[in-house]
C-alpha cells in the first residue's frame, strides 16, 4: 500500500537512505519535513481528523558546549502535535542534533528555545521541548504496563499482508479494554530498515476479537511506512472495522540513531505522559 506514495517528490530530497556529511556546528537547515497528508490522503482522512494526539520524540544523544567550551549532555523530549503540517524526518533530526555537538550556548534554556523554534518551523506546528539534564538522569524510570497482553496466543501465519478486513468485533458484547502487543514491526518507508514497537489499544465498544486483532498487528511485519503513518492507519482501521465508540492507539517504538518516536492518537482522551518501556 505504501508504494502508492513512496516515490512522491516530497520524499525525493530526504537525507534518509543516502550518504551524508556530518556537521558538528549548529545548522537548522539540516531538518527536513515530510507532509502528513502523504499518508492521510491515502487512508481517506479529510481536514476534519477523527483523532487528536501527539508524537513524543525522545533523544538520547543531545550534547552541546557551554560558554566555557565544557561539553554538556542531556535527554531531549519533544512533543509534536498531531495537527502539525509536517512530521520531522528522523535521520534529518539526528543530523540536526549532531550539529549542536561543538556549538556553544550560554544556557540550557538557550538550547531548549533554539530546539523548539527550529522544530516548530520544520513541523509547521508548535513543538514543545523539554530537556532533562544529566543531574536528573537518575530520576528517569521504566514503565510497567497494566494492560492485557495479546501475545500469549500461538498463531499460524503463511504470509504478512496488511488486511484490515480480518478485524472483527461482537456488537452483542459491549466492553471496555486496555490491551497491548510487543509484536508490532514495520519497515522504514525509504530504507526498509526494521522498526520495532509495543502497541497499546484502549477502546470502548463491541468486543474486538483478540485473535483477529493480533493477526492484524503482526501483518505489519513487512509493511513500509513511517511510525506516525502506521499508527494512524491502525487507528482508522479499528474505528472502521470494529466500530469502537472510544479509541486510543499508542505505539512506543524502540530507538534508532539515539531517537525513539511514540505516536499517540485518540478520540476521547488526552495524550499519556512519556512512559518509557524496557526496550526503549
Amino acid at each position: 500500500m505504501s508504494q502508492d506514495y513512496h516515490n512522491k517528490v516530497e520524499l525525493a530530497e530526504l537525507a534518509l537512505g543516502k550518504t551524508v556529511t556530518y556537521s558538528d556546528q549548529y545548522n537548522p537547515k539540516l531538518l527536513q519535513p515530510v507532509p502528513r497528508t502523504l499518508n492521510r490522503d491515502m487512508i481517506g482522512l479529510s481536514e476534519v481528523l477523527p483523532f487528536t494526539g501527539n508524537d513524543i520524540w525522545n533523544g538520547y544523544e543531545l550534547s552541546w558546549l557551554n560558554a566555557n567550551g565544557m561539553p554538556q549532555v542531556a535527554i531531549l523530549r519533544c512533543y509534536v502535535p498531531y495537527d502539525s503540517v509536517n512530521i520531522v524526518e528522523s535521520k534529518s533530526f539526528k543530523l540536526y542534533l549532531n550539529s549542536f555537538n561543538n556549538t556553544r550556548f550560554d544556557s540550557l534554556q538557550a538550547v531548549q528555545s533554539r530546539l523548539s523554534q527550529d522544530l516548530s518551523e520544520c513541523a509547521q506546528g508548535t513543538v514543545d521541548v523539554e530537556i532533562i539534564p544529566r543531574q536528573q538522569f537518575a530520576t528517569q524510570t521504566l514503565h510497567v504496563s497494566q494492560a492485557q497482553s495479546l501475545d500469549e496466543q500461538d498463531l499460524v501465519f503463511a504470509d504478512f499482508q496488511v488486511d484490515p478486513t480480518i478485524l472483527t468485533s461482537d456488537p452483542t458484547q459491549p466492553t471496555s479494554e486496555f490491551i497491548y502487543s510487543d509484536l508490532l514491526k514495520s519497515n522504514c518507508l525509504i530504507t526498509n530498515q526494521p522498526d520495532w514497537a509495543s502497541i497499546y489499544i484502549k477502546y470502548q465498544g463491541p468486543q474486538i476479537d483478540h485473535e483477529a486483532l493480533l493477526r492484524y498487528i503482526i501483518s505489519f511485519r513487512n509493511h513500509n511506512e513511517f511510525h506516525e503513518q502506521c499508527v494512524e492507519r491502525i487507528f482508522c482501521d479499528l474505528l472502521a472495522h470494529c466500530h469502537c465508540e472510544k479509541l486510543t492507539v499508542l505505539a512506543r517504538y524502540t530507538r534508532r540513531g539515539g531517537l525513539d518516536i511514540n505516536p499517540f492518537r485518540s478520540n476521547f482522551e488526552a495524550p499519556y505522559p512519556d512512559l518509557r518501556l524496557i526496550r526503549q
